[in-house]
């Protein structure tokens, strides 16, 4: 089977607006969680130094959403652009997402980014059709690893310093997944309730 890519389409949940980034979310993606150490720990991109370095990204993001394999959405709560979620591997042969995503720090531990990630978890396996996703996450980062577990993924084991931060230090990495029939099978779970 052929993925059906769609790109980054609107979706809404009860709390969240996910969508597409426009360069005029620089100032707000630079307040709320672009240029804060805490947040941006265990990505691969430093600390952003001025609102000019998140435009500047922000015109590269929207760019690419002209390739409709792109999945990259900002996270908005209560008309707040607060955090973003996207797919960071795509694999068309495989049929394989994995999902990467940040949130801001003033948000964390309210069960937003778990929402988000369930409805793009629901968006890839019933409108692009993907059949695994999978989210990775530093072990030094075990609430990444709750929302992933909220979210019916599997724990499937840990790569050893697997990734090197950007100061050098190398992380082991915990891998968990979920298959669509799990979905499925989840969803029907749901409603049976």
């Amino acid at each position: 089977m052929v993925l059906t890519q769609k790109g980054t389409q609107t979706i809404r949940t009860e709390r969240l607006l996910l969508r597409r980034f426009t360069v005029g979310d620089a100032p707000a993606m630079f307040e709320n969680w672009a240029n804060d150490e805490r947040v941006t720990r265990f990505l691969t991109w430093e600390p952003h130094q001025s609102p000019e370095i998140t435009k500047q990204l922000l015109e590269d993001w929207c760019a690419a959403y002209e390739n409709p394999s792109t999945y990259n959405w900002l996270i908005e709560f209560q008309g707040k652009a607060i955090g973003s979620i996207s797919v960071v591997r795509l694999s068309e042969k495989c049929e394989y997402a994995e999902l990467g995503y940040c949130i801001g720090y003033a948000f964390w531990n309210k069960g937003i980014m778990a929402e988000a990630a369930g409805a793009v978890i629901n968006y890839l396996f019933s409108q692009v059709g993907v059949n695994r996703i999978g989210i990775s996450h530093a072990v030094k980062n075990p609430a990444s690893g709750r929302v992933a577990q909220k979210c019916g993924l599997t724990y499937e084991g840990t790569k050893r310093e697997y990734f090197k931060t950007r100061t050098g230090e190398f992380l082991d990495m915990a891998e968990y997944g979920i298959l669509k029939r799990e979905w499925i099978a989840g969803n029907a779970a749901r409603t049976e309730r």
